[in-house]
């Protein structure tokens, strides 16, 4: 007597081998995600916790985003960094788009879609680049003290003013500290336009150029002692002529830009942050890109129409709009706040 064996198919939360109704790719890149948008957030969290408690020494985002391509020399704050952002989002929009076409089968839409996609994943990285040209070339110079904090020159109005326009030129020669000299025993980048004397002496020469600080400081001759950093506009205060040179005795350091030991626009966190943050996202963008590549040339040759599913485009385009997404706190966190 044969015995007969029946089988039953189990379904797990109603969705089959897709828990959820969700395929395996998606809940995986789903998982990625989650996992990935904790990172960004105890990295922003840290941002800023050192953010507000170093707000004296911070840098004003405006004058260190001002920049604009073929326009140099214009103040324009923040013009640049919106149009970045702006290309971004519309990658958004066109990945959607991307995703769309591919539920209707329609592939010359979606590789149109998914080319679009990439070229602005291209173009916000080329963007990134050219900002951290900039803010590591720096612009306006400015002088490190002793304890390490950062003291810029300005005219009467609080506008900045640039090394150059003033720093004298003085007959003495300079040599860069290698180790190959033998005498210092230790190595040095490479040595900025102006020595800390030719900046003093273009700065006593200048009557009408003033010093602000980038932090509190104690002064013998005043009885309070302390001057705030910030004044009630929330804007660094100036010091006058005699308290101008007076800290510019503690000079050591000609800053020039921005790099992980010296900061021309203020606190040295501030680019440590910026470096490890927008590069990590510039990092997220430029992975994105090269997969949306991928997926685009798989478009071209019909991989996907022969399988009837566009499924992968839509894997991708999560991951995208996660990348769009961290952009929009990055920008806020480093740009606006």
């Amino acid at each position: 007597m044969g015995a007969t064996v029946t089988t039953t198919e189990e379904k797990i939360w109603d969705g089959g081998n897709e828990p959820m109704g969700v395929s395996y790719g998606k809940m995986m890149m789903w998982f990625f995600i989650l996992s990935d948008a904790l990172t960004f957030t105890g990295f922003l969290a840290a941002y800023g916790f050192s953010r507000f408690k170093f707000a004296d020494s911070w840098p004003i985002a405006d004058e260190v985003f001002n920049h604009f391509p073929f326009l140099h020399g214009q103040d324009l704050p923040m013009l640049y960094v919106a149009l970045m952002t702006f290309i971004l989002i519309f990658s958004s929009v066109t990945m959607v788009l991307a995703v769309d076409a591919g539920h209707h089968m329609k592939k010359s839409r979606v590789a149109f879609y998914m080319f679009l996609t990439v070229l602005g994943g291209l173009v916000f990285v080329g963007s990134q680049a050219w900002e951290w040209k900039n803010f590591i070339k720096g612009e306006y110079g400015a002088i490190e003290t002793k304890g390490g904090s950062i003291i810029q020159f300005v005219d009467k109005d609080g506008k900045r003013i640039k090394l150059e326009e003033f720093a004298k030129t003085l007959p003495k020669d300079r040599v860069q500290h290698e180790r190959k000299n033998g005498i210092w025993f230790t190595s040095e980048s490479s040595l900025p336009d102006y020595s800390v004397a030719e900046v003093v002496e273009g700065f006593k020469a200048n009557p009408n150029i003033y010093v602000r600080t980038q932090e509190a400081y104690f002064d013998k001759n005043d009885k309070k002692g302390v001057h705030p950093t910030l004044n009630k506009e929330k804007h660094k205060t100036i010091l006058t002529r005699e308290e101008s040179l007076a800290r510019l005795n503690d000079a050591v350091h000609v800053v020039q830009g921005a790099n992980l030991v010296r900061n021309e626009y203020g606190s040295k966190q501030f680019a440590n942050f910026f470096f490890f943050i927008t590069g990590f996202h510039g990092f997220h963008v430029f992975s994105g890109v090269v997969i949306n590549f991928i997926i685009f040339l798989n478009v071209i040759l019909g991989t996907y129409e022969k399988r009837r599913s566009y499924e992968m485009v839509e894997k991708v385009g999560l991951y995208w709009h996660f990348v769009d997404l961290v952009w929009v706190f990055v920008f806020t966190f480093f740009y606006l706040v």
